[in-house]
């Protein structure tokens, strides 16, 4: 099990480059200790462009809400962060594309343009270049499925990668989180599993600690994702202000249930405990059509456990193999259609990424 407790952010450790790139960052940072000493520390850019992915990710799941959320293949969203040379600092967006003109191109309205502005405050020195952004939107806005995480993640990737990747995945989190902050709250549970990958555990956002959980094998999800909008800031209006003893309870049991499954390996257990929450998926269920019909209909075949992904409308199964997976999305997506009247946007059977953010 890995643990980081990040208060103060500390020196951080670099994410391995290719060889070329290591002499190109060993470059870079001496440029900044030779000014050292002469006024600013300035850092160069070691590539004219870099491209970077970020996955999906599903947080809450279940009775993990805002401290549990893990990344999964499949779509996710590419920037590309082009050196804007003579222009230190600035932070401009090019070009968005699969948003269907809904998202701001003002660099501090939009979640790729803050990540990119936060992220190069984490380099050991001032650029001496801006960065031009353009975003590929894979997945939809209002999904569940950390749309805005991972535009934030692959931005900050992206970023990073163009001054030689100097700063860890770690304390790019920093920058995912100001992002997150102003689109749909200051929590971790998309961010971080969008650019670390795998399972990850939040003990805290302030200060920061968080805890990677292994997962020994694959593990396969279903998700779908019906036509139909829950935007985060809506669904958490909903919460209940007061919880009785009994649910606090059992989501307390069913959320070691679920760390317990991850650890022990147990896709059975964890579809267990994800099924089994409490206080969130009760009130906002309801707000999505046709939710418990698809949730019976991913039980009856033959999923571990349903529930909504993030804060909706995805609805996610965990299931032991491709084939039942298959089945079980076949019986979700009719399920939304029948009870929900709601078309599907997607439906997919999908793996626990255990990468994360990374180059393209």
């Amino acid at each position: 099990m890995r643990c980081m407790a990040v208060g103060t952010p500390a020196p951080s450790r670099a994410v391995p480059c290719s060889a070329p790139r290591r002499a190109q960052r060993a470059r870079g940072i001496a440029r900044a200790q030779q000014v050292a000493g002469q006024g600013k520390v300035y850092i160069d850019a070691v590539e004219k462009e870099a491209a970077a992915f970020a996955p999906a990710t599903v947080a809450n799941l279940g009775p993990g809400f805002d401290w549990m959320g893990c990344a999964v293949e499949g779509d996710g969203d590419v920037v590309t962060a082009t050196a804007l040379p003579d222009r230190p600092g600035e932070v401009v967006i090019e070009s968005i594309v699969g948003d269907g003109g809904r998202l701001s191109l003002e660099a501090p309205k939009n979640c790729v343009g803050i990540a990119a502005i936060e992220t190069l405050k984490l380099l050991p020195g001032a650029p001496s270049c801006g960065v031009s952004l353009r975003l590929h939107k894979g997945l939809p806005l209002g999904s569940g499925m950390g749309s805005s995480a991972a535009s934030a993640a692959a931005a900050a990737w992206a970023v990073n990668s163009l001054f030689g990747c100097p700063v860890g995945k770690d304390r790019l989190i920093y920058a995912g989180l100001a992002s997150e902050a102003a689109v749909s709250g200051y929590h971790a549970d998309n961010i971080a599993p969008a650019l670390m990958g795998g399972f990850v555990l939040i003990r805290s956002c302030d200060p920061l600690d968080l805890q990677q959980l292994p997962f020994a094998g694959d593990l396969w999800f279903v998700l779908v994702n019906p036509r139909f909008e829950a935007p985060t800031a809506e669904m958490r209006a909903v919460l209940p202000k007061e919880i009785p003893m009994k649910q606090v309870i059992n989501n307390c049991a069913m959320g070691g249930s679920l760390v317990a499954g991850i650890l022990t390996g147990s896709a059975a257990l964890i579809g267990k405990a994800l099924d089994s929450d409490a206080i969130v998926e009760p009130v906002r269920g309801p707000l999505i059509p046709g939710f418990q019909a698809v949730k019976e209909a991913a039980h009856a075949a033959g999923a571990f456990g349903c529930t909504i992904s993030g804060a909706g409308p995805t609805a996610v199964a965990i299931v032991s193999d491709p084939e039942v997976g298959e089945r079980v999305k076949e019986a979700m997506v009719a399920a939304f259609k029948a009870a929900g009247q709601l078309e599907v946007n997607s439906a997919k059977v999908v793996r626990l990424d255990n990468e994360g953010a990374k180059r393209v």
